[in-house]
């Protein structure tokens, strides 16, 4: 049985602290396979600033070196407003069955979940497993133990929670600024997506 974790995100574009984030997470959660899975540009709450042509080109590009990183469309080809988590990770446990899935997030979404702000929400944290990292000002322990729906769900099983080194942040938003500043993030992402960002002048 493999242990697979499912990195969803806009990947817009990708970054090093994304390759970084989930090579932590498979080396302290003993993961055997990382999914990258860009969201959909369908859907209501996401605007995105490349095609998803673009987009999905850099995550390959990305990843290539690593045998154990996969990229996967399913929800960039779902209508946006069907998307929801809950229906990705029914998907992915149907087509992995033998292997033990695992949801790798942010602790706001984990406050989020628990406000019941997601689809299916209550179903989502009873049937699944997750990975949850920290963010800057968010006490994991304690969003869990004041949310009912996310205390009720946790078997110890439930939630991995990773807190120490994971705060880093650049995100995709501070590299797409620069670009369009004419600023220099070269070094913020792999060589390849930075090269094919400057051929296709995205961001601009």
């Amino acid at each position: 049985m493999a242990k697979i974790g499912i990195y969803g995100s806009s990947f817009d574009p990708i970054t090093n602290v994304h390759l970084w984030t989930a090579s932590t997470v498979m080396h302290r959660c003993k993961l055997d396979k990382v999914i990258f899975l860009p969201c959909s540009s369908k859907r209501p709450d996401k605007t995105m600033n490349v095609s998803d042509e673009h987009r999905w080109n850099m995550i390959v590009m990305a990843i290539q070196e690593n045998d154990r990183f996969v990229a996967d469309a399913y929800e960039m080809k779902q209508p946006g407003w069907e998307i929801a988590t809950y229906l990705t990770l029914k998907h992915f446990k149907a087509k992995y069955p033998e292997d033990e899935i695992y949801f790798i997030m942010g602790a706001d979404l984990l406050l989020d979940i628990g406000e019941g702000k997601w689809k299916k929400s209550e179903e989502l944290i009873r049937e699944n497993k997750f990975i949850v990292m920290a963010r800057e000002g968010i006490n994991m322990l304690s969003a869990i133990s004041k949310s009912p729906i996310l205390r009720n769900a946790d078997d110890g099983q439930t939630f991995h929670l990773i807190d120490k080194g994971l705060a880093m942040e650049i995100s995709s938003t501070y590299i797409r600024d620069e670009f369009r500043l004419g600023g220099e993030p070269r070094y913020l992402m792999p060589e390849s997506c930075y090269s094919y960002i400057k051929k296709h002048e995205l961001y601009q």
